[in-house]
């Protein structure tokens, strides 16, 4: 295996109690490297307690264990549906409705990275929580200055950190990096209220982010977040411009060197325009549009060796690979 396509995580989709794991990208995954398009099966499901509203979830590399989150705690399921632990996050919310906590699991698996909106939630500031995987135990916590609406985590493959961006609404969003370190959680906090954070490349050398009013996209270098170049929605050419484009907050690293962007527009008439266009990851060089068979802007999810999923609100993702 390339060293730089080494990790990337289990793809996790919950629906009517049932978390279901794929394997897109291994040998189970029901494909081969070339094939245009197929449905995915599910390696493994996970039945989550009744009554339980799952916020996200994640499952383990071998398929054996998942986690969860609900509007008060995350919990840890076995293959058989048993709770492994759960941990509750207190006091209880004094909001009915709101953003619910969101979590990924760290690259090695040791560790469950929790976003908590506990502003909205009525209980008191934002925090981000580190969990043991295997027990539940905290390993550390932090303070954070927002009011989210919403989260993005995505774990570095090789170097333990996390990257989380926290969707504030109108007030923009806020781009954190975070290390265990000594029993405690440092933060970093980017430089920025108006970028989203969308991808981290294959190899953890880049990020990717685009601009909160979906003017521009940037790559910068992790773990310093630079810029390493900025490409606009002028760049995409004149059919872009015409219909008004935006750059949507979607698309990724369609492999090691290629990224995959999402441009969204309307035509004289109203309708909308939809166009996936190929940029490459070292220069910024807009490389020409490509069919992403999409169903809607948020149809596109790159796995990073080529291949990218879609089914975005169907019962299972489908994978796909370019056709020549």
């Amino acid at each position: 295996m390339d060293e730089r396509m080494r990790w990337r995580p289990v793809v996790a989709r919950a629906e009517g109690g049932t978390i279901r794991a794929y394997d897109p990208t291994g040998e189970r995954a029901g494909q081969t490297a070339g094939e245009p398009a197929g449905e995915l099966r599910p390696v493994a499901e996970f039945e989550v307690p009744a009554g339980e509203e799952v916020g996200s979830c994640a499952v383990a590399a071998d398929f054996a264990r998942a986690w969860f989150t609900t509007a008060d705690g995350a919990a840890c399921l076995a293959a058989d549906g048993t709770v492994r632990w759960r941990a509750v996050f207190g006091p209880g919310r004094t909001h009915g409705h709101g953003p619910r906590p969101e979590c990924a699991l760290s690259a090695d698996g040791a560790a469950l990275w929790v976003y908590r909106p506990d502003a909205t939630a009525g209980r008191g500031p934002d925090r981000w929580t580190v969990l043991d995987a295997a027990t539940g135990a905290p390993l550390a916590d932090a303070e954070l200055s927002t009011v989210g609406a919403g989260a993005v985590l995505l774990p570095h493959p090789t170097d333990g950190s996390v990257l989380l961006n926290v969707g504030e609404g109108q007030d923009g969003s806020t781009v954190y990096r975070g290390v265990l370190r000594g029993g405690a959680l440092e933060l970093t906090e980017y430089p920025w209220d108006d970028r989203c954070l969308i991808d981290l490349s294959p190899d953890g050398e880049r990020f990717l982010t685009v601009d909160h009013g979906q003017a521009d996209l940037t790559v910068h270098d992790h773990p310093d977040g630079a810029a390493r170049f900025t490409v606009t929605v002028e760049d995409f050419g004149p059919e872009a411009v015409a219909h008004e484009a935006v750059i949507e907050w979607s698309g990724g690293h369609l492999d090691a060197d290629t990224l995959a962007v999402v441009l969204y527009g309307e035509d004289e008439d109203g309708a909308e325009w939809l166009r996936t266009h190929r940029v490459d990851a070292r220069t910024g060089r807009v490389l020409g549009p490509f069919d992403a068979h999409l169903k809607d802007c948020d149809d596109l999810s790159p796995l990073g060796d080529g291949s990218w999923l879609t089914g975005h609100g169907s019962a299972h993702p489908v994978r796909r690979w370019p056709t020549v």
